[in-house]
């Protein structure tokens, strides 16, 4: 049994434009501290960012222009607040575990697969918002700006939009960052959030590796760390960071890894 939410959803919104700050961020430093909080809905973005870079007005203009091309048309309301210093103080010397925190990756199963192969399909062919649940036999499909009767074509046992047509998006919810990790994960479990962080933290590159290594392995992966460790799974953290750094370049950046998170 699996949900999925497409990049149109406006929990994934958030998650986008927190995920298109933290590229900005890469693109001023080669290692930035960052972390991006994102309110979005009904004609308002609001974003806090705790950072060790030093944005010039030109990189908050492409915030700007970030936030209108993911969200369109919304006010944004911009904080910008240094890291914590006892924080920075802790990467200072390479990269070290920069939280506490505890991560279970797991196989995708069959299901799941199925599942996201259907959401991105019809994301193909309606980018708007949707989410959607397999469970067993049961397909429940709610994509919105879209008629039943043509998706019915395609997903003829599916419940399709049981309460009717809707125009969903941001105007009709509200998102935020990192509400949607069971979409992004599957069965995988963290203590924290995939988005709007860079790798030093543990809640983005912990997370896709004991994803990663699951995948290959095919068995579970249940990791822990505390703040500071310099070693996870018998691995320097480094080589750690360096496997996730790998993926998300692997799939165009952070942004485009908070579309669909890691399936």
């Amino acid at each position: 049994m699996i949900e999925k939410v497409n990049p149109s959803h406006p929990d994934k919104v958030a998650d986008r434009i927190a995920g298109a700050i933290v590229d900005i961020a890469y693109g001023i430093q080669p290692d930035p501290k960052i972390a991006v909080e994102v309110l979005v809905g009904h004609g308002k973005c609001h974003i806090i960012i705790e950072t060790s870079v030093i944005f010039s007005m030109d990189n908050i203009w492409k915030i700007q222009e970030a936030v209108h091309r993911i969200a369109g048309s919304v006010e944004v309301d911009l904080d910008i607040s240094e890291q914590d210093a006892h924080l920075a103080d802790n990467q200072k010397k390479g990269f070290r575990c920069g939280d506490n925190g505890i991560f279970r990756g797991m196989p995708l199963t069959d299901e799941q697969r199925e599942l996201s192969r259907i959401a991105r399909t019809i994301y193909d062919a309606y980018p708007c918002d949707g989410k959607y649940i397999l469970a067993g036999n049961r397909l429940i499909i709610c994509q919105s700006n879209a008629a039943a009767a043509d998706l019915s074509l395609d997903y003829p046992a599916a419940e399709i939009n049981p309460l009717g047509f809707w125009t969903g998006g941001t105007d009709v919810d509200t998102g935020a960052t990192n509400r949607k990790l069971g979409s992004d994960m599957a069965d995988s479990v963290t203590g924290g959030g995939l988005h709007g962080k860079d790798l030093s933290k543990a809640d983005v590159s912990v997370n896709i590796y004991a994803f990663l290594k699951a995948q290959q392995t095919g068995k579970p992966v249940e990791l822990c760390c505390a703040i500071g460790d310099d070693a996870i799974d018998g691995k320097p953290y480094g080589e750690i960071v360096e496997v996730a750094r790998d993926y998300i370049q692997s799939i165009g950046g952070f942004e485009a890894f908070a579309e669909w998170g890691l399936f």
